[in-house]
């Protein structure tokens, strides 16, 4: 009998291991009976609902989740990891203290690539302030469009602005609530070019691009690709997506990968949230993710799904 796990895996380990191009290992295994109760809130509501954590966690709390994610990513072959990492008027400067003591304990072991990121956005100057002290720090810039939703343009400007400058790529999370109101990877192709930034940025999610017409569609995919846009799916967190009553083209909530490889647009896997108030219950394994990847987009060429696990991992990472 033809075991295709084992075929897949052993080609992944072949090609360099796993890459988790997206998680956020600072807030890792933080699921508690307070937190659990509040796990059925909507995903926006959530992005503030940790603000207790973000407080109250010390700087050896943020390093043990931290390294017990990565021993649970080493396990299963991943040589390299891209984390958000906390840094807000709240959390502050924690999560950088223990990033840097988790870079020297795991540097040789795996490849880590911190990001910054901020639920409460960039345009107060509180906090300004603590994403440029994030910025400072991080190997990748990160953004979450939604944390300024009335003002992404300027958002936007900040951020690439920001990359730019420091000669560093970006990491932004868009369309994630399944709706068709949203056109954030739109918007972030189009600042990508604007800033000259092709190829350096990297957009987190879009699963609202799978609610537009076939036609918008195909024009979005045109525009990532004259962006030279990537993309990072983390399918496991996406099947809890909300029912909805819009009327949109019948789809997955998924990053619509099988419409993106054809356009020659690079896609990597992220494992995203582990069991935290977002997902309580994923367990950080990254097969889980490339299983539900390949299910939910009827994808099973398996070079496609190897690419999407290491050598895409690696180009979203800045590693290639």
């Amino acid at each position: 009998m033809l075991d295709l796990k084992q075929v897949i895996l052993d080609k992944i380990k072949k090609n360099g291991g796993w890459v988790n191009a997206h998680a956020h290992i600072d807030r890792a295994f933080t699921i508690n009976p307070k937190l659990y109760k509040l796990a059925n809130k909507l995903r926006h509501e959530k992005w503030l609902l940790n603000a207790e954590l973000r407080k109250t966690s010390t700087v050896p709390q943020v390093y043990g989740r931290m390294a017990r994610a990565l021993e649970l990513m080493i396990s299963q072959g991943v040589s390299a990891i891209g984390s958000f990492i906390d840094v807000d008027p709240h959390m502050k400067d924690k999560a950088i203290q223990a990033a840097r003591r988790i870079k020297e304990k795991y540097k040789s072991q795996i490849n880590i690539k911190f990001i910054n990121h901020s639920s409460y956005g960039i345009l107060t100057k509180e906090t300004r302030n603590w994403f440029e002290v994030g910025a400072q720090f991080a190997d990748i810039i990160g953004g979450m469009v939604k944390a300024n939703q009335d003002r992404k343009e300027e958002y936007l400007d900040i951020l690439l602005q920001t990359a730019k400058s420091k000669k560093k790529m970006a990491h932004v999370h868009v369309d994630e609530e399944n709706t068709l109101s949203e056109k954030e990877t739109e918007l972030l192709a189009k600042k990508t070019i604007e800033y000259g930034m092709e190829g350096k940025v990297v957009g987190i999610h879009g699963i609202s691009i799978n609610t537009h017409p076939k036609e918008y569609r195909e024009r979005l995919y045109k525009l990532m690709g004259k962006a030279k846009l990537m993309m990072i799916a983390c399918p496991i967190s996406w099947l809890n997506s909300r029912r909805a009553d819009e009327l949109t083209p019948t789809h997955n909530p998924s990053t619509p990968v099988d419409e993106l490889l054809p356009y020659k647009i690079p896609v990597a896997i992220g494992g995203d949230n582990i069991a935290d108030l977002f997902m309580p219950y994923n367990d950080g394994i990254m097969w889980n993710d490339l299983r539900a990847l390949m299910e939910m987009n009827r994808l099973y060429d398996i070079k496609s799904l190897v690419d999407i696990a290491t050598l895409n991992g690696r180009k979203a990472l800045g590693l290639e």
